[in-house]
């Protein structure tokens, strides 16, 4: 099974102390906002753990942050479960519905009568943007419309019915994954503002999207079973075995591998990031911050790991969810 697949992540792993108190206050978000419904879509969302992830993957946030990080987790995985049945196959209606939440981040409110993802999705980004910098809104916003617009291209891969190259899947992958958006999160979470020439220099941009692609080629991996099953193509080992061709075992070595370079890379770079900082003037606390973010990637990365290879999300989703019908039980996000 790729579940018994070993990542080796060099990063110090961790929990957040807070997290029977996260598990009590996401349990009441979702229920409030209509993303879980009650009985066994409950039963199955709780098995999932999200505020583990968030425990995990931010092991410094305190109250409020740790609680919109959870939040933040719920949201993505039970959207992504929208897209499991017939609206993962129809690439206009995906568009139209995603454009909905795309509007909710340019400022839009939601319409009269939103299903449960808009109304949970406003709340999210309220709560993210409230005092925070003007450059972090502006990022995220970017963030946040690439992940919803490239659902769609998800759809059309699935209509395609066999992987892309290794770009094109790079391009949705890292889209669909948003994985761009924990670690914007995270930031907010550590309450640190990172200066722009530091944030866009090249070694923190190569190492930010390192710890992107680790997070989901591994996850391509442990769900591969899962993704497969339902028709899915957007997935690293899919992709390699169609490029060479090749067999299982041989894709997921080379996957593994992809993942070895990219965190490699990723520690290369980290032992430069000082004496960039001491090049560009920053001050005590501004080098601070960008230490600080590094730590962040590096507990996302190790965080996520350490998640994935638990939840029942990936460990029984065949069991619980049947291959031929749709991957959740509440139909929540609305044409």
């Amino acid at each position: 099974m790729p579940q018994d697949i070993e990542f080796h992540l060099p990063f110090p792993s961790s929990v957040n102390p807070d997290l029977e108190g996260a598990r009590q206050r996401n349990l009441e978000w979702v229920r409030r906002t209509g993303l879980v419904g009650e009985g066994r879509s409950l039963e199955w969302y709780v098995s999932w753990d999200m505020p583990l992830l968030a425990a995990y993957g931010f092991p410094y946030a305190h109250g409020p942050a740790l609680d919109l990080c959870a939040d933040a987790m719920a949201f993505f995985f039970v959207f992504d479960n929208q897209f499991d049945g017939p609206l993962g196959q129809d690439p206009a209606r995906a568009a139209t519905v995603c454009r909905q939440l795309i509007d909710i981040v340019h400022g839009a409110a939601p319409a009269s009568g939103a299903d449960a993802c808009s109304l949970a999705f406003a709340d999210l980004w309220t709560r993210s943007t409230d005092g925070a910098h003007p450059g972090w809104v502006a990022r995220a916003a970017h963030e946040w419309e690439y992940y919803f617009a490239t659902q769609a291209h998800e759809a059309i891969g699935r209509l395609r019915g066999t992987p892309a190259d290794m770009q094109t899947y790079l391009q949705v992958r890292r889209g669909i994954a948003g994985t761009d958006l924990p670690l914007s999160l995270g930031e907010r979470a550590a309450g640190i503002t990172i200066p722009s020439a530091a944030f866009h220099s090249p070694q923190l941009r190569i190492m930010r999207q390192a710890a992107t692609d680790v997070t989901f080629m591994c996850n391509d991996v442990y769900s591969l079973e899962k993704e497969e099953a339902r028709g899915d193509v957007d997935n690293l080992v899919l992709v390699i075995e169609h490029a060479r061709p090749c067999t299982r075992d041989e894709a997921v070595t080379a996957a593994r591998r992809e993942v070895d370079v990219r965190v490699d890379r990723f520690q290369e770079l980290a032992l430069q990031v000082p004496a960039i900082c001491l090049q560009l003037g920053l001050t005590g606390p501004e080098r601070t911050a960008v230490a600080t973010y590094v730590e962040v990637m590096r507990a996302w990365m190790s965080g996520y790991h350490a998640w994935q290879t638990q939840t029942r999300r990936y460990t029984s989703a065949l069991q619980v969810i049947p291959i031929t019908g749709p991957g959740y039980f509440d139909e929540i996000l609305g044409a």
